[in-house]
């Protein structure tokens, strides 16, 4: 019996193996941390919508926030507006102020090429940073009315309901790509 199930093991083993060994790229990480996320997440600022989809299209949408009325492009760090591009989840926790939180990796280095190039235009102040900290979370405590009304009042983040944000961490991982257009 043990022999059975051992012989089981390995040979789905080998199967996930020569499956990932089908999509190498050069790195064996990236098997891993891709091939088996399904998801993709747009959001769009002009529609206050964060938008899921899997391998079959798309799943739900949900309502959001965000920092500035000004739906332009983050500029530097505090003028709260919520950057475009193309982003990851890099990491997922809960938050002690907005109970679920999943950071993104802003600043990419396409953020940080169109952060120089706008302070080398003058379009920045020399002394502005580009920030961090960017990623989706929920509301304080009973404030999900916020979404209700559109009220963007983040520093640049994405805000859902705080019963969205947490469904939404379920089931979405790590690695999970992010994008968010104007």
């Amino acid at each position: 019996m043990l022999t059975n199930a051992f012989n089981r093991r390995a040979v789905r083993a080998s199967l996930l193996v020569f499956a990932c060994g089908a999509l190498f790229t050069g790195s064996t990480s990236f098997c891993f941390r891709h091939s088996f996320n399904n998801y993709s997440i747009v959001i769009d600022k002009s529609d206050y919508e964060l938008n899921v989809y899997d391998s079959k299209g798309w799943l739900i949408a949900y309502p959001v926030v965000f920092g500035s009325n000004d739906q332009h492009d983050k500029f530097w760090e505090g003028d709260r507006r919520t950057p475009d591009g193309h982003f990851r989840i890099v990491s997922k926790r809960v938050h002690e102020k907005w109970d679920r939180f999943m950071m993104l990796d802003y600043p990419t280095p396409e953020n940080i090429a169109l952060f120089n190039a706008r302070k080398s235009r003058g379009l920045i102040p020399a002394s502005a940073r580009i920030g961090g900290g960017i990623g989706i979370h929920g509301t304080w405590p009973h404030e999900d009315y916020a979404i209700d009304r559109y009220q963007n009042w983040t520093m640049g983040c994405i805000s859902m309901k705080n019963e969205d944000v947490e469904a939404l961490y379920r089931y979405i991982p790590v690695g999970t790509s992010v994008t968010i257009q104007p």
